[in-house]
């Protein structure tokens, strides 16, 4: 009889239990370590962010040459990164996993999925007007999420910097970071969704570039939603005349960040004096916050507008902010407060968009190329964000991160066996979350798309 050959050795340095020593050997054969992927691919199935992406596209391929469609390549790749495997060289190992298989409609034992090269010459595919096309497609995936035409959105702009280490092109030496790096423009509603993303070099936006993305922006939001309200909120980089000035035309409200200057500051003056007195006479030095609202206007806008300064003061002195807005009726606290202040909220956003889905992993050469890695990583965002919005409302779920969701939902270990009639899936019976997950999948017909 031929001796047995292992050819898995097995794994070093594990202490033995009661005596007996562990052997550990990678020979499990259809085993998986991400079996909640297969509720991200109903998710993805009911959004169709592949299927929308991939039809922005042209296929030079040779039809009859074709194994894998661009929709599955982009639905791999979507399904990679929200599982946290950003890089591409991944799906040299992947492609052969049974739940990505099954994700992709195939069975185990079916021929292997898109390798790392397949990947990589999809990312280099779209030119210019295809990443236009795909842009508009985000934008409709973001109308259909609604169950009902809203009355009002809320859209926070922001840009983040993105630093790189290679030569790609529209990278750019940003003095504030000390390297070089792209700065993205990136837009979010009021609830968190991914609105739109854009690449960019790493400086400050000018008025013009962001008059005409929100141009664009708003243009295929109201080809959907004709009468909808638009309140725009972001920081001062945003507080240009071009800006406001189309604001205005367009009928959209805003609420932006006003870079302080000495004029705006001789409006406020006596209320910092005032406030830094009330603040002193406090027991407890507390801090203070006080508001006024008046009108004044840059030389360069076109009309005065309503400004809003937030005056606080406290033991390290007096800080004073100013916004400018175009909501005529309501407290200024209010609007300061609820209002605008709510934009800081797509910081997090943000954060989980570039941390949670390495959104900041723009390493090709070519700008397209990292335009279109932008686009990847924003439709992995709907994935999880999709899955987070099916959580009932008062729990933790709701508020949980994307790598606590990962981590807990889809880092499950799971057996598959592939019979005559069915494949069955064993998942451990020790899970914490096996309710949670249930109810996920129960509720996955509420998704809208």
């Amino acid at each position: 009889m031929p001796a047995k050959v292992e050819h898995t050795p097995p794994l070093p340095g594990l202490s033995a239990v009661c005596g007996k020593p562990l052997v550990a050997r990678f020979d499990g054969g259809r085993l998986s370590s991400d079996g909640g992927v297969l509720a991200l691919k109903e998710i993805e199935r009911r959004l169709g962010v592949a299927d929308r992406l991939a039809a922005c596209l042209d296929d030079p391929r040779a039809p009859e040459q074709v194994r894998h469609s661009l929709a599955d390549i982009i639905r791999f790749r979507l399904l990679m990164i929200a599982a946290g495997y950003e890089d591409g060289n991944d799906a040299t190992a992947l492609r052969h996993d049974p739940a990505f298989k099954l994700a992709l409609d195939r069975l185990p034992d079916a021929a292997a999925l898109c390798s790392q090269p397949t990947i990589s010459r999809l990312e280099n595919l779209p030119d210019l007007r295809a990443l236009l096309r795909m842009g508009r497609a985000l934008v409709g995936l973001y109308c259909a999420s609604f169950r009902q035409v809203p009355r009002r959105i809320v859209l926070d702009l922001d840009d983040t910097f993105d630093p790189v280490h290679g030569g790609q092109q529209l990278r750019l030496f940003n003095a504030y970071y000390d390297e070089y790096g792209f700065q993205p423009l990136v837009v979010f509603d009021g609830e968190g969704r991914p609105v739109a993303a854009m690449l960019r070099p790493a400086r400050r936006p000018t008025g013009a570039e962001a008059r005409g993305f929100l141009r664009r922006l708003v243009r295929e939001i109201r080809g959907h939603w004709p009468r909808v309200e638009i309140l725009i909120r972001a920081d001062s980089h945003f507080c240009a005349p071009e800006v406001l000035d189309f604001c205005r035309a367009a009928r959209i409200d805003f609420a932006l960040g006003v870079a302080t200057t000495p004029t705006l500051r001789r409006h406020v003056t006596a209320l910092e004096a005032s406030t830094a007195a009330r603040q002193a006479a406090r027991p407890d030095l507390s801090k203070l916050r006080r508001y006024k609202a008046f009108f004044d206007g840059a030389r360069s806008w076109s009309r005065v507008e309503r400004l809003i300064a937030r005056v606080e003061a406290g033991p390290q002195g007096t800080d004073t902010r100013f916004i400018v807005t175009s909501l005529t009726g309501g407290d200024p606290r209010r609007i300061y407060e609820e209002v605008y202040c709510g934009r800081g909220q797509a910081e997090n956003h943000i954060k989980a968009w570039k941390r949670h889905l390495a959104a900041d992993r723009t390493s090709c050469m070519k700008a397209t190329a990292n335009a279109f890695r932008l686009m990847l990583h924003t439709g992995a965002y709907w994935i999880l964000w999709s899955l987070r919005s099916l959580m009932p409302k008062r729990s933790t779920w709701r508020v949980a991160q994307f790598d606590t969701l990962r981590l807990r939902l889809v880092k499950l270990a799971m057996r598959v066996v592939a019979l005559k009639t069915r494949v069955t899936l064993h998942l451990p019976s020790a899970c914490p979350d096996q309710a949670i997950l249930r109810l996920i999948l129960d509720r996955l017909p509420r998704l809208t798309c």
